[in-house]
């Protein structure tokens, strides 16, 4: 149970972020940053369906016991392990290794150095979880272990980073004079 209220903190923590980074971002690429916002709720209703399963295992294990109920429980542990591959396992890629690491990359609100972590591990992460949907690699596997380090790394650079410093002051997107009313009518020069 325990485990369940964590995993609830985390859906509320990947929600808060994204809808948090998102008047931000969507300065350098609204589209983008819209994709940003979707892929978080995508891993988060895998999240979300992850636990669900797992709290039906345990109230099996609770409340019933017989050989229908196993197999249910069986059923329940493959649900899960399937939303773990496609929710933290291979949108994780997209979202926060492909689409983040790109905006802030474009952006230049955090080093572009350290961006290079999600533009790497972002696709390492896709191709990995790729393979152990079709029973190339071995879930959780050393190839998949392996591959999720640079995206790990990637998202605890970016929050440590975001935490102690914040986003740049020098980039472009925060400046100004480039925060532009999308719904304004351009000043016509007196020329």
């Amino acid at each position: 149970m325990f485990g369940a209220f964590l995993e609830l903190l985390l859906i509320i923590a990947n929600i808060g972020t994204a809808v948090v980074i998102f008047p931000i971002v969507k300065r350098q690429s609204e589209e983008l940053a819209l994709g940003y916002v979707t892929a978080r709720l995508f891993e988060c209703m895998f999240i979300l369906v992850g636990t669900l399963a797992v709290l039906g295992i345990v109230t099996l294990q609770k409340e019933v016991a017989g050989a229908a109920e196993g197999s249910t429980a069986y059923t329940l542990a493959a649900i899960k392990d399937w939303t773990f591959l496609l929710g933290p396992g291979w949108v994780v890629g997209w979202g926060n290794g492909l689409i983040l690491g790109y905006l802030m990359y474009s952006s230049g609100l955090v080093p572009r150095k350290m961006t290079w972590l999600g533009l790497v591990g972002g696709p390492l992460i896709i191709v990995s979880g790729t393979l152990v949907m079709f029973d190339v690699a071995d879930p959780g596997g050393t190839l998949q272990g392996l591959a999720t380090i640079p995206e790990g790394l990637w998202e605890l650079s970016l929050g440590i980073y975001c935490t102690v410093k914040g986003f740049r002051p020098s980039s472009p997107i925060l400046r100004a004079d480039t925060r532009v009313d999308r719904g304004a009518v351009p000043a016509v020069s007196p020329t």
